[in-house]
């Protein structure tokens, strides 16, 4: 019987807490497992940013990617070592790279989700280039954005075809609102989205790998306010149909880790943002939810590494169209695609493996949200993004919130509750 290791990489920007806390816990997990005859074993490092030979070796099995969606370097390495050394990454380094959020709009409309009607315009200003001129005066066609306005009809969004964080959104009630801000929105390709109101839910489901969290949230409260905490707003086929609209969306994109927004009107739901694979994984935005989160990826690297799980770099969306064109009833059509979501995310392995292999997880996660280092990884966050008067406020306020969902934990646990029953 030989000892393996299996290296697990940490691609960073400004993250600090959850890779912190993400570390910890696979070191007091002390795993050693019996896999195909092997003693298994595992190691967490952080990736450096440095030149490459391209023909250079990973030394990762698997990398969980928190930078690459906007940073080129990590990206190309990233998908170097997909393509010539096997390596397994959260999410797909092509379909982040391509897959803007028209592309997912148009891919979901044509599962027959329940996206509301959406325009793409063209940008208000363009980045000068000697093609610019003649390409406009030949093609580009002049256009009344008042009688897309109409079309549309008022409220709506607009907002960027691209990024995220609520960067360049804002509501429109009328025609000269719509103007003045397509006037200000500068070289951004922008979406005109028509609004889902009134609404009674916003919620964003996240999902890691099979796991999904649905969350109340509010983008309008500020920021360390936007994920609510709060339970049992959503009843059980709700929550069922919420997991299978995210695992659809994230299999059909080979995303493991990201999260879908969604507005519930006259008791359906409507997604209107669901290109989020770098989703908020901070304290200070998540707080009483990093706990989830953290645990979430843990289970997920680590059965994705133990078991050498192989990476889908393309991806395959016929499987998808063909039920499409069944013509079935909306929640059998999409119960049909998160069956194919299930069937690649492995979920029934996933959940034995997890049984055998993690059962002592969340033992462990009660005992180190509770420690130290827990709590000091929650102040290096909160120092780096806080004034210096409020630290101390924030951190006691934001610790205060992981220790209640301590409690919540161990009563949930001390019920009998399951790992994916949290509603």
């Amino acid at each position: 019987m030989a000892n393996v290791t299996r290296k697990i990489g940490l691609s960073l920007g400004a993250d600090i807490c959850w890779p912190i806390c993400y570390e910890e816990i696979v070191r007091r997990l002390k795993l050693n497992l019996p896999l195909a005859g092997d003693k298994v074993d595992f190691e967490v490092e952080r990736v450096s940013i440095e030149p490459f030979d391209l023909r250079q070796p990973c030394r990762y099995d698997l990398v969980i990617d928190r930078l690459t969606h906007w940073f080129h370097t990590s990206r190309e390495w990233i998908k170097k070592s997909v393509i010539m050394d096997g390596l397994y990454v959260f999410n797909n380094p092509w379909s982040v790279q391509s897959m803007e959020k028209a592309t997912s709009y148009a891919a979901m409309m044509q599962l027959g989700l329940p996206v509301p009607e959406t325009w793409l315009v063209p940008p208000k200003e363009y980045e000068p280039s000697s093609d610019l001129r003649p390409t406009l005066e030949s093609y580009a066609k002049l256009f009344n954005l008042g009688e897309i306005g109409e079309k549309l009809g008022y409220p709506m969004f607009m907002k960027p075809y691209d990024g995220g964080a609520w960067v360049g959104v804002s509501k429109i009630d009328d025609a000269d609102q719509l103007t003045k801000a397509y006037e200000e929105s500068g070289r951004r390709v922008m979406h005109l989205q028509k609004a889902v109101l009134p609404f009674d839910l916003f919620v964003r489901v996240i999902g890691v790998g099979p796991q999904i969290n649905v969350v109340r949230y509010d983008p309008a409260a500020a920021l360390h306010e936007r994920y609510q905490v709060d339970f049992h707003f959503v009843d059980e086929d709700e929550w069922s149909l919420l997991r299978d609209m995210t695992l659809t969306i994230n299999a059909f994109f080979g995303w493991d880790f990201n999260s879908c927004e969604c507005l519930r009107r006259d008791g359906e739901f409507y997604p209107i943002d669901f290109a989020n694979p770098c989703p908020d994984s901070q304290v200070t935005s998540t707080h009483f939810h990093l706990p989830w989160i953290v645990l979430s990826q843990v289970r997920w690297s680590i059965f994705c590494a133990a078991t050498q799980r192989a990476m889908r770099p393309n991806l395959d969306w016929q499987p998808f169209f063909d039920i499409a064109e069944q013509g079935l009833p909306y929640r059998e059509r999409l119960a049909a695609y998160a069956r194919i979501a299930d069937e690649r995310l492995e979920t029934q392995r996933f959940r034995e493996f997890c049984a055998e292999h993690l059962s002592h997880i969340d033992e462990v996660a009660l005992e180190f949200f509770a420690s130290d280092v827990a709590k000091d990884a929650v102040h290096q966050k909160v120092t780096a993004m806080f004034p210096d008067h409020e630290v101390e406020q924030f951190t006691e306020h934001f610790w205060g919130l992981i220790e209640f969902w301590r409690k919540t934990e161990a009563d949930r646990l001390n019920a009998g509750g399951a790992a994916e029953d949290r509603r």
